[in-house]
């Protein structure tokens, strides 16, 4: 679905005529899910690129003013819900603009301060009351439910790519993550910890952007970060301040172990988000072996 400026503007100036003087620009790094722009210096307007993740925009809507007075970080505040039309034929939001830079390996002061960072603003969204929410399932891509959903997938690659790495200890891994599930409480889950969603100013974790893939269940999806940012003094730091059990952490490794297959081998060779891919599956089996 192709979402312009616009669209968005027709979308504005019909529903919301009080901001058709609002000047309206595609943010810089936009995302797979949605597509975002800047609407005036102080807002958003965020709309699902396909049907598929069109549930997020209620489910933000619902929880997102449950979860802000409960978190030290800034995340997204929604202002108006807009309605499908018959040229865009799903749900879209408006949400308060967050001032940051998204995270880099260069514009943080310190890892293991974000990592610590990190770790808090994860255990302030696990301590939410997660008895009314929205179970991990289809609607999030199962994240904090079972990772052997995407067991067909993961092995197909591992057995794929056998001549370039250990078939026998990726598998190793692999199948550790999948021989216990979670059987705690249920617990709040971000669903899409990555770098594109966490913002920095002045070297310090300032906002979490992107709750779509939110749900409750196991949390260990949410500690991906670890392999896939972290090096190894503050991804060790970050797991001891997430105070996880080992099985956790195995399924967390699995979770980041899955994502770094697909990355790579489902994106051109030489990629950006091929050589990603590739760099989380190194980081993982280097992890692995010094256990």
């Amino acid at each position: 679905m192709e979402i312009t400026c616009e669209l968005v503007r027709r979308l504005i100036d019909s529903q919301f005529p009080e901001w058709a003087n609002l000047e309206i620009k595609p943010v810089e790094k936009s995302g797979h899910d949605n597509r975002t722009f800047r609407l005036g210096s102080e807002m958003t307007v965020r709309l699902p690129s396909h049907e598929r993740y069109a549930s997020a925009v209620e489910k933000e809507l619902t929880w997102l003013p449950v979860f802000k007075p409960l978190l030290s970080v800034p995340i997204p505040v929604p202002v108006a819900k807009g309605a499908p039309t018959d040229e865009y034929p799903l749900p879209w939001s408006v949400n308060l603009w967050i001032d940051g830079d998204t995270v880099t390996h260069n514009n943080i002061s310190d890892h293991n301060q974000f990592a610590e960072d990190l770790a808090r603003f994860l255990q302030e969204l696990e301590a939410i009351d997660a008895s009314r929410g929205v179970p991990a399932g289809v609607q999030n891509f199962h994240r904090g439910g079972n990772l052997a959903v995407y067991d067909d997938d993961t092995r197909t690659i591992i057995e794929k790519l056998s001549g370039q790495y250990d078939h026998k200890l990726l598998t190793e891994i692999w199948e550790l993550a999948l021989a216990t599930t979670y059987q705690s409480e249920p617990l709040w889950l971000h669903g899409d910890v990555a770098v594109g969603n966490l913002l920095v100013r002045d070297g310090r974790l300032c906002g979490v952007i992107d709750f779509g893939t939110m749900g409750v269940g196991d949390p260990s999806s949410d500690l991906v970060m670890a392999w896939n940012f972290f090096d190894e003094a503050s991804r060790d730091l970050f797991l001891k301040r997430m105070d996880f059990d080992e099985d956790t952490i195995h399924r967390a490794r699995g979770w980041a172990l899955w994502k770094g297959l697909i990355t790579y081998d489902w994106n051109e060779k030489g990629s950006e988000a091929a050589d990603w891919g590739k760099h989380v599956v190194d980081t993982i089996l280097q992890d692995y072996k010094r256990l």
